[in-house]
C-alpha cells in the first residue's frame, strides 16, 4: 500500500525549497505539494526567465515544470530563477515571499549544483594535489556557500513566529561520513560541512522555536542517475538485469534505490509533526524518517540503501 501525507496537512503552509528544479529538490516540492503547501520553487534553469542566470548542467528540466507538478498533486507552485550564489538575488527572493506571503514556514536547503564538477568514478580518489583547484573550489561554493547566503536572507522569515523547520539536504549521515572518505577532499568537506551546518543552526533556532536537521537520501533515482542506465521511474528495474542496450548493467545497490518522492515525504511528514523539534540538529535518512512516520515510496516500499553499511 502507497503511503502519502495527508491531503491539506500542510495547506496553508508556505515553503522555500532551494533547488527544486530536479533530484531531490524536485521529490522535495512534489511532497509539500502532495500535502497542499505552497511550495516557492528555486534553481538557475527558467524556461522563462533570463538565460544569464543558467546551470552548470546541460539539462531540459526546469524550475516551472517542478511548480506545475506541485499544482497537479495539489499543492500550489510558484517559480522563481535564482541563483543562490548570488546575494542580492536571493535577497530579492526573501523580500518577494516577505510581501506575498508575510512568513515562511518551511525552508529546505537543497542547493548543489556539482554533479559534473564531481567527476565520474574514474576520476573518483584524484588527491587534493593532483585535483583541478577551480573546480574543488567551486564545488564548496556550490554546496556550502550557498545555503549560507540562503539561510541569512530567508531563516528570518522562519523565525518570526514559533514552528519554523530547516532542512539541509546532503549526502551521508553525519556518522556515516566520519569515517568514510567521500569521492574526494572538496566532496567530502562539501558534504560533512552541510550536516555541521544543520546542527549549527539548529543550535541558534532553538531559541526561537524552529528546528533544523540534516537529511541524506539514499541512492537517489534522480534524472541524471536514470539517464546513466538509459531508464525511466517507470522501468528503472530493467537497469539491474543489464538488459538496456547500450548502457552498463546497475550495481546490484541500486535495487534499494529511491525516487525523490520518498526524501519528499520525508520532508513533508516532518513539516506536519507538531513535535519535530525533537529532531533539531540530528542527521537522519529519508528511510530513518520512513519507518518513524509510516510513509512509503511512490511504489509502496520502504527501502533503505544505507542499512548495508551498517
Amino acid at each position: 500500500m502507497v503511503w502519502s501525507p495527508q491531503r491539506d496537512a500542510l495547506r496553508g503552509r508556505v515553503a522555500v525549497v532551494a533547488g527544486a528544479t530536479r533530484g531531490a529538490g524536485r521529490g522535495i516540492a512534489a511532497a509539500l505539494g502532495e500535502a497542499g503547501a505552497t511550495v516557492i520553487c528555486t534553481g538557475r534553469s527558467s524556461s522563462t526567465g533570463t538565460a544569464a542566470i543558467s546551470s552548470d548542467y546541460d539539462r531540459p528540466e526546469t524550475i516551472e515544470e517542478t511548480a506545475g507538478l506541485v499544482d497537479s498533486l495539489g499543492g500550489v507552485g510558484v517559480a522563481v530563477q535564482v541563483d543562490h550564489l548570488d546575494s542580492e538575488q536571493v535577497g530579492r527572493l526573501a523580500k518577494r515571499v516577505r510581501d506575498e506571503h508575510g512568513h515562511l514556514d518551511v525552508l529546505v536547503n537543497d542547493i548543489w549544483g556539482a554533479e559534473i564538477l564531481k567527476g565520474r568514478p574514474p576520476e573518483w580518489n584524484t588527491p587534493v594535489w593532483h585535483h583541478d583547484l577551480a573546480k574543488g573550489l567551486r564545488i564548496l561554493r556550490l554546496a556550502v556557500e550557498t545555503h549560507l547566503i540562503t539561510s541569512h536572507h530567508l531563516l528570518p522569515l522562519l523565525i518570526d513566529r514559533p514552528g519554523g523547520l530547516l532542512v539541509e539536504v546532503t549526502d551521508g549521515t553525519t556518522a556515516f561520513n566520519a569515517d568514510q572518505y567521500r569521492i574526494s577532499v572538496y566532496y567530502d568537506l562539501a558534504k560533512v560541512s552541510v550536516n555541521r551546518l544543520a546542527f549549527s543552526q539548529g543550535h541558534e533556532l532553538e531559541p526561537h522555536g524552529a528546528t533544523a536537521l540534516a537529511l541524506t537520501p539514499g541512492w537517489l533515482r534522480s534524472e541524471m542517475m536514470l539517464d546513466n542506465f538509459g531508464v525511466t521511474e517507470d522501468n528503472w528495474r530493467d537497469a539491474l538485469h543489464g538488459t538496456v542496450e547500450g548502457y552498463p548493467p546497475a550495481p546490484d545497490g541500486f535495487e534499494t534505490s529511491e525516487s525523490p518522492r520518498y526524501i519528499g515525504r520525508a520532508v513533508a511528514a516532518l513539516a506536519a509533526d507538531p513535535a519535530r523539534a525533537r529532531w533539531n540538529q540530528r542527521s537522519v535518512t529519508s528511510a530513518e524518517l520512513a519507518r518513524e512516520y509510516g510513509f512509503t515510496d511512490i511504489d509502496g516500499s520502504q527501502p533503505d540503501s544505507w542499512a548495508r553499511h551498517t
